[in-house]
C-alpha cells in the first residue's frame, strides 16, 4: 500500500501550497502502482519545460542561430539534466511505487526522476497556471541556461570515458555483497579499471550502488592526476 502524498514536502519543492492535491498525486504515482500515473501529465510537462526554455534562449541570446539554440534547447531539456535537477531536489522519495519497482530501486532511476519532475510541471501548470510553471522552471534551470552548455554526465558514463580517452581497460563492476531484505535491499558494488585503481560504494539498488562507486573511482583518478 502506498502512502498518501506529503503535502508539506511538495509544497517545499513547487514553491507553494497545492489548488488541486489530485493533480499532484497524479505527477507522483509510477505505473508500477497499477493505478492511473503519470504519463499523461510527463508529455503535457515536458511540452511546458521545452516552451520556457525555448522562450529564454530566444530572449536572452539575441544573437544565437537557430541550429545553437536548438542545441542548447536539447540539452537543458534533455533526461540527464531532468534526472540530476530531480534528484537534487529528492522528488522521487515522494514518487510512489509498486512493490516491485520499489524493490527494484525505481526511486534512484534517473529516467523515473526524468519522467517525474516533468509531470511535477504539467501539474503545476495545470493546477497554478503558465506563469507558475515557468516561475518553478527558471528557479531551477535559470543557470543552467546562462551557462552550462552539456548535461551533467553519468559517473558510469563519465568513468567509461576516462578510460577510453587513456586506452585503458573498460571498468568492470562486481557485487560485492546483497544485504537486507526483499523490500528494502543494500547492495556494495566495486568497480575496477584493471590493476590501476578500484573503489567500493553501496546503494539501496543494484544501479545506485554502480553510480556511487563509479564516483568513487573518477574523484580517486582525478586525485592520481595520470
Amino acid at each position: 500500500m502506498n502512502d498518501p502524498l506529503n503535502t508539506g514536502a511538495l509544497a517545499e519543492i513547487i514553491g507553494c501550497t497545492p489548488d488541486d492535491p489530485a493533480l499532484y498525486d497524479l505527477a507522483l504515482t509510477h505505473g508500477s502502482t497499477g493505478r492511473a500515473d503519470y504519463q499523461r501529465l510527463e508529455f503535457l510537462g515536458d511540452r511546458v519545460l521545452g516552451l520556457v526554455i525555448a522562450s529564454e534562449l530566444y530572449t536572452r541570446f539575441p544573437s544565437a542561430s537557430e541550429g545553437e539554440m536548438s542545441s542548447r534547447l536539447h540539452v537543458l531539456a534533455s533526461g540527464a539534466t531532468c534526472a540530476a535537477i530531480a534528484q537534487r531536489l529528492k522528488l522521487t522519495d515522494l514518487v510512489r511505487f509498486g512493490a516491485q519497482a520499489r524493490s527494484d530501486g525505481g526511486r534512484y532511476s534517473d529516467n523515473i526522476a526524468a519522467d517525474a519532475i516533468e509531470a511535477l510541471i504539467g501539474a503545476i501548470y495545470l493546477d497554478q497556471g503558465a506563469d507558475a510553471a515557468r516561475r518553478f522552471v527558471l528557479t531551477h534551470w535559470d543557470d543552467m541556461i546562462d551557462g552550462q552548455q552539456e548535461a551533467p554526465k553519468h559517473p558510469k558514463a563519465a568513468l567509461q570515458e576516462w578510460a577510453l580517452a587513456r586506452k585503458r581497460r573498460p571498468p568492470e563492476y562486481e557485487i560485492i555483497a546483497r544485504e537486507g531484505p526483499d523490500h528494502a535491499p543494500r547492495f556494495r558494488i566495486a568497480v575496477s579499471i584493471g590493476k590501476l585503481a578500484r573503489a567500493e560504494a553501496e546503494g539501496a539498488s543494484k544501479q545506485a550502488a554502480e553510480k556511487a562507486a563509479a564516483a568513487a573511482l573518477l574523484a580517486e583518478l582525478e586525485g592520481m592526476k595520470l
